[in-house]
Protein backbone atom coordinates (compact mmCIF):
# COMPACT_ATOMS: atom_id res chain seq x y z
CA UNK A 1 0.00 0.00 0.00
CA UNK A 2 1.36 3.41 -1.01
CA UNK A 3 0.28 6.21 1.35
CA UNK A 4 0.31 9.75 0.07
CA UNK A 5 -0.47 12.88 2.05
CA UNK A 6 -2.00 15.93 0.43
CA UNK A 7 -4.12 18.91 1.44
CA UNK A 8 -7.21 16.67 1.77
CA UNK A 9 -5.58 14.12 4.08
CA UNK A 10 -3.94 10.74 3.62
CA UNK A 11 -4.71 8.52 0.62
CA UNK A 12 -3.83 4.82 0.31
CA UNK A 13 -3.35 3.30 -3.13
CA UNK A 14 -2.80 -0.40 -3.74
CA UNK A 15 0.61 -1.28 -5.16
CA UNK A 16 -1.06 -4.00 -7.26
CA UNK A 17 -3.21 -1.34 -8.95
CA UNK A 18 -0.20 0.91 -9.58
CA UNK A 19 1.86 -1.98 -10.98
CA UNK A 20 -0.97 -2.98 -13.32
CA UNK A 21 -1.44 0.63 -14.46
CA UNK A 22 2.29 1.09 -15.10
CA UNK A 23 2.60 -2.29 -16.81
CA UNK A 24 -0.26 -1.70 -19.25
CA UNK A 25 0.97 1.82 -19.99
CA UNK A 26 4.53 0.69 -20.74
CA UNK A 27 3.43 -2.27 -22.87
CA UNK A 28 1.19 0.00 -24.97
CA UNK A 29 4.19 2.07 -26.11
CA UNK A 30 5.50 1.48 -29.62
CA UNK A 31 8.54 -0.79 -29.76
CA UNK A 32 8.06 -2.47 -26.38
CA UNK A 33 7.98 -6.25 -26.83
CA UNK A 34 7.31 -6.98 -23.16
CA UNK A 35 8.38 -6.62 -19.56
CA UNK A 36 11.05 -8.76 -17.92
CA UNK A 37 11.03 -10.26 -14.45
CA UNK A 38 13.68 -8.66 -12.26
CA UNK A 39 15.18 -10.06 -9.10
CA UNK A 40 14.72 -13.38 -7.35
CA UNK A 41 11.22 -12.70 -6.03
CA UNK A 42 9.77 -11.72 -9.41
CA UNK A 43 11.68 -14.50 -11.17
CA UNK A 44 10.24 -17.22 -8.94
CA UNK A 45 6.76 -15.67 -9.11
CA UNK A 46 6.96 -15.50 -12.92
CA UNK A 47 7.89 -19.20 -13.09
CA UNK A 48 5.04 -20.25 -10.79
CA UNK A 49 2.38 -18.03 -12.31
CA UNK A 50 2.59 -17.94 -16.08
CA UNK A 51 0.32 -14.89 -16.60
CA UNK A 52 2.18 -12.36 -14.46
CA UNK A 53 1.40 -9.06 -16.19
CA UNK A 54 3.22 -6.87 -13.68
CA UNK A 55 6.66 -8.44 -13.85
CA UNK A 56 9.47 -5.98 -14.37
CA UNK A 57 7.73 -3.16 -12.45
CA UNK A 58 9.37 -2.08 -9.20
CA UNK A 59 7.83 0.74 -7.17
CA UNK A 60 9.47 2.55 -4.28
CA UNK A 61 8.10 5.45 -2.28
CA UNK A 62 10.40 8.29 -1.28
CA UNK A 63 8.60 10.88 0.85
CA UNK A 64 5.31 11.45 -1.00
CA UNK A 65 6.68 10.64 -4.44
CA UNK A 66 7.15 7.41 -6.37
CA UNK A 67 10.27 6.03 -7.98
CA UNK A 68 9.44 3.51 -10.71
CA UNK A 69 11.88 1.02 -12.23
CA UNK A 70 10.88 -0.79 -15.45
CA UNK A 71 12.73 -3.70 -17.04
CA UNK A 72 11.72 -4.08 -20.68
CA UNK A 73 12.41 -5.94 -23.91
CA UNK A 74 12.41 -3.82 -27.06
CA UNK A 75 11.86 -4.74 -30.68
CA UNK A 76 15.01 -4.89 -32.80
CA UNK A 77 15.46 -2.01 -35.24
CA UNK A 78 13.69 0.76 -33.35
CA UNK A 79 15.26 3.80 -31.72
CA UNK A 80 15.83 2.72 -28.12
CA UNK A 81 16.30 6.29 -26.86
CA UNK A 82 12.96 7.36 -28.33
CA UNK A 83 11.20 4.36 -26.80
CA UNK A 84 12.67 5.06 -23.36
CA UNK A 85 11.71 8.75 -23.53
CA UNK A 86 8.19 7.83 -24.63
CA UNK A 87 7.78 5.37 -21.75
CA UNK A 88 9.09 7.84 -19.17
CA UNK A 89 6.74 10.60 -20.28
CA UNK A 90 3.70 8.34 -20.67
CA UNK A 91 4.12 6.58 -17.30
CA UNK A 92 4.71 9.90 -15.56
CA UNK A 93 1.59 11.40 -17.18
CA UNK A 94 -0.67 8.41 -16.42
CA UNK A 95 0.40 8.18 -12.77
CA UNK A 96 -0.11 11.91 -12.27
CA UNK A 97 -3.46 12.11 -14.07
CA UNK A 98 -5.15 8.79 -13.26
CA UNK A 99 -3.75 7.98 -9.83
CA UNK A 100 -2.98 11.50 -8.62
CA UNK A 101 0.50 10.46 -7.52
CA UNK A 102 3.61 12.62 -7.75
CA UNK A 103 6.47 10.86 -9.55
CA UNK A 104 10.08 11.56 -8.64
CA UNK A 105 11.57 9.47 -11.43
CA UNK A 106 10.89 6.69 -13.90
CA UNK A 107 13.94 4.53 -14.63
CA UNK A 108 13.75 2.29 -17.71
CA UNK A 109 16.22 -0.57 -18.10
CA UNK A 110 16.41 -2.26 -21.51
CA UNK A 111 17.32 -5.85 -20.67
CA UNK A 112 17.10 -7.39 -24.13
CA UNK A 113 16.12 -6.97 -27.78
CA UNK A 114 13.97 -9.33 -29.79
CA UNK A 115 12.91 -9.73 -33.42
Amino acid sequence: MIKIKNHLGSIGISTAYLRQLISSTAESCFGVAGLNAYGAKQGVYAMLKKQNTTKGVIIRQEDDELVVDLHITVTYGVNVGAIVDSIIHKVNYVLTQEAGVAVRSVNVYVDEMTD
